[in-house]
């Protein structure tokens, strides 16, 4: 152990002797190692943030939207641009779609209804317009949301419509900043509902949840569905204006029974349900489950595509997979980097060994064997692989850093990130010095002594 410990003093005065060359020779391992600390954060930072769009849109949901016609439409519920409905009815997205999903596929744990509802919100003096979201209690259970005070529905608020509801913290912290909000009325629309939850704040980026059409769950209130239907608006019931509107004018009304064009919008607009959340048990079943959803709908619907499938985690997984494919080609030039940087180490130690053949026959002919050149040389390279390594994680670091700041995408330095940094730099620093180790060993005492 002195042995070896005496050739590691040596060779850290040989470094010593040479710090510039020893500074420029490390630099293809600071570039190396920084590629990688910056690649791992990216990588790590992406995958976060998918994970935090999973837990936001739930696991293994497949979510229907109802498709409202545009003006220019001319069917009843159908679709544009498709003239074979032209003539078509569809009665649209109805709790009989979700009962009937519910009923007849067994690989559906749970379906979840939503009404959306734009009103103006009063309470103690203060307006505001606010989303009113007619919901089950699996809304809350698919999208992982918390109660922070008071309770859930239960089965007594969604017998007749009862007037309660359950608020986001923002609406919270907008109508009741100076008293507890439970028990307490708020005005939606023309109803008073008393508030019987506040829902605990729920921590989500604005741009994840933009990216993922969801909304912002902190600044809604929500009611029980038979709430929405029977106190608020039920877009199943026939009105005179949609009567109007969806017999192109056939039907005879006074003047005073003309519809307003804001009338006509919202008539157009005659599905009972805005979406459909449903979980299925297993996420092998997603994709088939989804397929036979949309049969379903078809049928139901008289072969109207008036609503749009799609499944969020299988999206997520596919922006998953190309992440991966990114990092991959970010591991690949990192390693590159790391390669080309420990051939630098080879040629400057193999030009070392020559430029100190005097050196190495005076220290063989005081005693020194083989294994204590080799040494010698082969800590030399290794000192100046982890040199390279330290600096290359304070670049690493703050490359990941100024990443973030400059693209405002995640990274995530993690501590493994820089042990795995560290290890691949000395392991590149013995494998890279091994061979001028070798070749100094190996030099004849006597001819090295002739050296000039």
């Amino acid at each position: 152990m002195q042995r070896i410990f005496f050739n590691f003093i040596l060779a850290l005065e040989g470094v010593g002797a040479n710090r510039l060359r020893a500074i420029l020779t490390a630099l293809g391992i600071v570039f190396g190692v920084a590629a990688v600390i910056a690649m791992l954060a990216i990588g790590s930072g992406a995958k976060q943030a998918i994970l935090e769009q999973m837990k936001l849109i739930g696991t293994n949901n497949i979510v229907i939207e109802a498709v409202v016609p545009q003006e220019e439409d001319e069917i009843t519920g159908g679709n544009a641009d498709d003239a074979s409905n032209k003539n078509s009815y569809t009665p649209g997205l109805t709790l009989k779609d979700a009962e009937a999903i519910q009923q007849v596929l067994p690989t559906v744990e749970s379906v979840s209804p939503e009404i959306v509802l734009t009103t103006s919100v009063i309470q103690s003096g203060k307006l505001q317009r606010t989303r009113v979201i007619g919901v089950t209690n699996a809304f809350f259970d698919l999208n992982n949301i918390e109660i922070g005070q008071g309770t859930f529905f239960n089965s007594y608020h969604f017998d007749g419509g009862r007037p309660v509801c359950i608020i986001g913290e923002d609406v919270r912290a907008k109508f009741f900043s100076e008293e507890e909000p439970l028990g307490k009325l708020i005005k939606s629309g023309d109803t008073w509902m008393t508030v019987i939850g506040v829902l605990k704040r729920r921590m989500a980026k604005k741009e994840n949840l933009e990216a993922l059409g969801i909304r912002d769950y902190n600044s809604d209130i929500y009611i029980p569905i038979q709430t929405a239907l029977l106190r608020f608006k039920n877009r199943a019931l026939v009105t005179k204006a949609a009567l109007r509107q969806n017999t192109g004018g056939d039907v005879v009304m006074s003047d005073e029974e003309e519809p307003s064009a804001t009338e006509r919008k919202e008539a157009s607009n005659y599905h009972q349900l805005d979406r459909l959340v449903i979980r299925v048990k297993n996420s092998d079943n997603l994709q088939a489950t989804a397929t036979v959803i949309a049969r379903m709908l078809n049928r139901r619907h008289e072969e109207v595509k008036d609503y749009n499938i799609h499944v969020p985690e299988l999206l997520l997984q596919q922006q998953q997979k190309t992440q991966d494919t990114f990092n991959l080609v970010l591991a690949v030039i990192a390693g590159i980097s790391l390669l080309v940087g420990g051939i630098g180490i080879m040629n400057i130690m193999l030009a070392s060994v020559l430029e100190r053949i005097k050196e190495i026959g005076i220290r063989r002919s005081l005693g020194a064997t083989r294994s204590d050149i080799v040494y010698q040389f082969l800590f030399e390279s290794v000192v100046i692989s982890l040199l390279g390594g330290l600096l290359g994680v304070f670049l690493g670091v703050g490359s990941a850093t100024a990443i973030a700041n400059a693209a405002e995408i995640p990274t995530v330095v993690s501590t493994w990130s820089i042990v795995l940094s560290f290890g691949v730099a000395a392991t590149i620093g013995l494998i890279f010095g091994i061979i001028p180790a070798r070749r100094a060993a190996y030099f004849d005492p006597i001819k090295a002594l002739r050296n000039d």
